[in-house]
C-alpha cells in the first residue's frame, strides 16, 4: 500500500500512471469527494502490493531498509541494485509489502436519541470486517442498579456476521453528562451493586454481549480504591460467566496526576484486574478548546509509555479519533468547533481552494481558510499519513490494538490501512 501527497499540478490521471494503476482505483479505495478537484497536500492511499520509494539526499541502503524495517542487503537484492552503489537523488526502489501482525481492533458506535440512522448502521456494517468488537454506545446505569438501554437495531446481527465480540458499554451518565453521585452510590451501596451487576449480566446473556466495558468517568477521587474494588469484584462475576471485562481510561502522564477526569482512574489496578484497557488518547484538540490536532502524536505517545510502566502491553487499547474539527478563529472561550470527517475536511478544503499542510511535530494534517462571511478558520483532522503514524507507534510499543471513537463518520483509508498493517483478530 502507496501512501501519496498530492503535488501542485498533479491530476489523479498522472497520479495513477505513476504507480500503473487505473484512476478508478484510487477514486474508489479512497472513495473520493473531488476526483476532478484534488486538494495540493491530499494524501492518497494507492492500494497496490508493497510501496515505493524514491530516493532523497543523503539516503543510502542502510538508512532507507532502517525507515522500511527491511536489511539493506535485501533491498538491494529486490532492485537488482550493487550493495554498494551509491544512489542518486530521485531513483525509485520498490519497498515489499511489510510483515503483519495480529492486533485488535474495536469501535463504538453512538445512536442520537432513541433511533439508529440508516448512516450510522451502515457504517457499522462496513467498519465491521476490520474489528474485533463492535461498541454501541451506551447502556446508562441508574442509581438503583437499573440499566437504560441503548437502540441496538441491528448492531447484534451486524456484529454476528462478522464474527465480532459484542461489547457492552456501561456509563455513569445522567442528563448527557457523566454524574459523579451516581458513580459514587453504584461503588459504594453494596445492595445497589448487586443488582447492577445482576442487571448487566441478565441483559449481556439475553443480547449475546461478550465483553462489559466499564466506562466510568468524572469520579470523586474519594472513590477511587471503591472502583477498584468493585471491578475486582465484577470482574469475579463475569468471568465466572464465560464473560469479558474491560474499561475506559482518562489519557495520564503519571499515577499523582490530578483533576476530576483522572484521579479515580488507577491504571496499575485496572491493569491487573480487567482483561484489556481502552485509553482514550484523543481530544487535546477537543470541540471546546483552541485549535489544534485532536490526537497529536507526541501527547499520546507519553500517555501509552506512562500505562506501559504499570499496564502489560497487550491489555492496552490505544484510542484513536476518526473525526476532525473545523475552529473558527480567534478562539473564544465558550464557543465551539464543528465536527467533519476527514473526506468532510477534503471537501472543505477543495472547496476554499486551499492546501492541506502537515505537522511533523504532531504528525496531523491541518489547513486554514477564510469563510464567505469573512471569519478565518482552522480545521485539523485525520489522514492516511496521521493513521500510519499511530499504527506504527502501535507496533513500536506492542500495544494489544486501537480502539475508535467513533463510527458514522467517513473515514475509507483507516481500514485500507488496517488491512495493510495487521491481521485483525476475531473472537
Amino acid at each position: 500500500m502507496q501512501i501519496h501527497v498530492v503535488e501542485r499540478n498533479q491530476t489523479l490521471t498522472s497520479i495513477a500512471s505513476r504507480y500503473s494503476v487505473s484512476p478508478n482505483i484510487i477514486t474508489e479505495a479512497n472513495q473520493l469527494p473531488n476526483p476532478d478537484q484534488l486538494v495540493v497536500g491530499q494524501a492518497l492511499v494507492i492500494p497496490i502490493y508493497g510501496s515505493f520509494y524514491w530516493v532523497q539526499s543523503g539516503d543510502s541502503l542502510w538508512s532507507i531498509g532502517q525507515k522500511f524495517g527491511i536489511p539493506f542487503q535485501e533491498l538491494a537484492r529486490i532492485n537488482a541494485i550493487p550493495i554498494n552503489q551509491p544512489l542518486h537523488v530521485g531513483l525509485r526502489l520498490y519497498i515489499p509489502q511489510r510483515q503483519k501482525s495480529n492486533r485488535e481492533f474495536n469501535a463504538y458506535v453512538e445512536p442520537i436519541g432513541n433511533t439508529v440512522s440508516e448512516v450510522l448502521e451502515n457504517s457499522a456494517r462496513e467498519a465491521a470486517p476490520y474489528l474485533t468488537y463492535l461498541a454501541p454506545f451506551a447502556y446508562l446505569a441508574k442509581n438503583d442498579g437499573a440499566l437504560a438501554a441503548p437502540p441496538l437495531n441491528q448492531f447484534p446481527a451486524i456484529a454476528r456476521a462478522n464474527n465480532n465480540t459484542l461489547m457492552m458499554v456501561i456509563a455513569n451518565q445522567a442528563e448527557g453528562q457523566f454524574n459523579s453521585e451516581l458513580a459514587h452510590t453504584l461503588l459504594t451501596n453494596q445492595q445497589i451493586q448487586n443488582t447492577f451487576l445482576n442487571n448487566i449480566i441478565s441483559e449481556a446473556k439475553r443480547i449475546g454481549f461478550r465483553d462489559i466495558h466499564f466506562d466510568f468517568e468524572r469520579l470523586f477521587p474519594r472513590d477511587r480504591e471503591a472502583y477498584n474494588q468493585f471491578l475486582r469484584t465484577a470482574s469475579t462475576r463475569l468471568h465466572n460467566e464465560g464473560m469479558l471485562i474491560s474499561t475506559a481510561l482518562a489519557p495520564k502522564t503519571s499515577s499523582e496526576q490530578q483533576g476530576e477526569w483522572y484521579e479515580a482512574h488507577d491504571y496499575r489496578a485496572h491493569g491487573e484486574i480487567v482483561d484489556f484497557v481502552v485509553i482514550m488518547t484523543y481530544e487535546w484538540g477537543y470541540s471546546g478548546g483552541p485549535a489544534m490536532a485532536v490526537s497529536p502524536i507526541g501527547p499520546v505517545r507519553n500517555v501509552l509509555e506512562y500505562a506501559l510502566s504499570v499496564i502489560p502491553s497487550n491489555k492496552i487499547m490505544m484510542g484513536q479519533n476518526l473525526y476532525g474539527y473545523d475552529w473558527t478563529l480567534p478562539f473564544v472561550q465558550g464557543t465551539t468547533a464543528r465536527a467533519v470527517s476527514p473526506q468532510q475536511a477534503i471537501q472543505i478544503a477543495a472547496r476554499e481552494n486551499v492546501a492541506i499542510q502537515y505537522d511533523e511535530q504532531a504528525q496531523a494534517p491541518f489547513f486554514t481558510y477564510t469563510a464567505n462571511d469573512g471569519r478565518n478558520h482552522e480545521v485539523w483532522f485525520e489522514d492516511a499519513r496521521s493513521i500510519q503514524a499511530k499504527f506504527d507507534l502501535v507496533k513500536e510499543l506492542n500495544l494489544r490494538g486501537v480502539s475508535y471513537w467513533k463510527l458514522g463518520l467517513s473515514f475509507p483509508q483507516n481500514w485500507l490501512l488496517i488491512t495493510d498493517n495487521f491481521n485483525v483478530v476475531k473472537k
